[in-house]
C-alpha cells in the first residue's frame, strides 16, 4: 500500500525555504510512529530539510535525477517508480514529500495521513490539489498546540464504501 504522510495549511502551502512554516511537535511525534519502520520515500529537497540523516529505523528512499547524488544511509533513485521497488514488499510505503512526488504519488496511492494546520501560512511549497471526493475520512484527531495552534491528523483511504449502519 502507497501513503502519502503529509501537514497541510488551511491555504495548502506544505513548506518554506525547505522548512515546515510551523511548529507542532504532535505532528512529529505523529510522523515518527506512523512511518517508523516503514520504507520512506522523499524528494531530494526533503532529504536535504531532514534535520537529522537517515531517519532512524526506517528505509530511507531518495528520489533524484542527479545520479551522482550520494544521500549517506539512504538508498537512491531515479523515478517514483523505481524507489517503490526498491521499497521491495513492504505492507505500507511512505511517501513523506515534497510537492513534486506528492503529485506523481496520489495516483497510485490508496491512504493519505493528513496533518490539517487550521491556521494559512506563507509558503512557496504547495500541496497538489486532488478529488477529496475520491477519499473517504476513516479516522481524525484534533489537537491544539501549546501556543494555541489547532490541528487535526486525518486518516483518508480511497475509495471506500460508507459503512452499513
Amino acid at each position: 500500500m502507497i501513503a502519502l504522510v503529509v501537514a497541510v495549511a488551511e491555504n495548502g502551502v506544505i513548506g518554506k525555504d525547505g522548512r515546515l512554516p510551523w511548529r507542532i511537535p504532535e505532528d512529529m511525534r505523529w510522523f515518527r510512529a506512523i512511518t517508523l519502520g516503514k520504507p520512506c520515500i522523499m524528494g531530494r529537497k526533503t532529504w536535504d530539510s531532514l534535520p537529522k540523516k537517515p531517519l532512524p529505523g526506517r528505509l530511507n528512499i531518495v528520489v533524484t535525477r542527479d545520479f551522482g547524488f550520494v544521500a549517506d544511509g539512504a538508498s537512491t533513485a531515479s523515478s517514483l517508480e523505481d524507489a517503490i521497488t526498491k521499497a521491495g514488499e513492504a505492507a505500507e510505503i511512505c511517501i513523506i514529500g515534497g510537492a513534486a512526488l506528492y503529485r506523481e504519488a496520489l495516483a497510485c496511492a490508496q491512504r493519505v495521513y493528513l496533518t490539517q494546520v487550521h491556521r494559512a501560512f506563507d509558503g512557496d511549497t504547495f500541496m497538489p490539489a486532488f478529488d477529496q471526493g475520491a477519499w473517504q475520512e476513516i479516522a481524525r484527531e484534533n489537537g491544539v498546540t501549546a501556543e494555541g495552534l489547532g490541528y487535526s491528523f486525518v486518516t483518508l483511504e480511497r475509495g471506500l464504501r460508507p459503512r452499513a449502519a
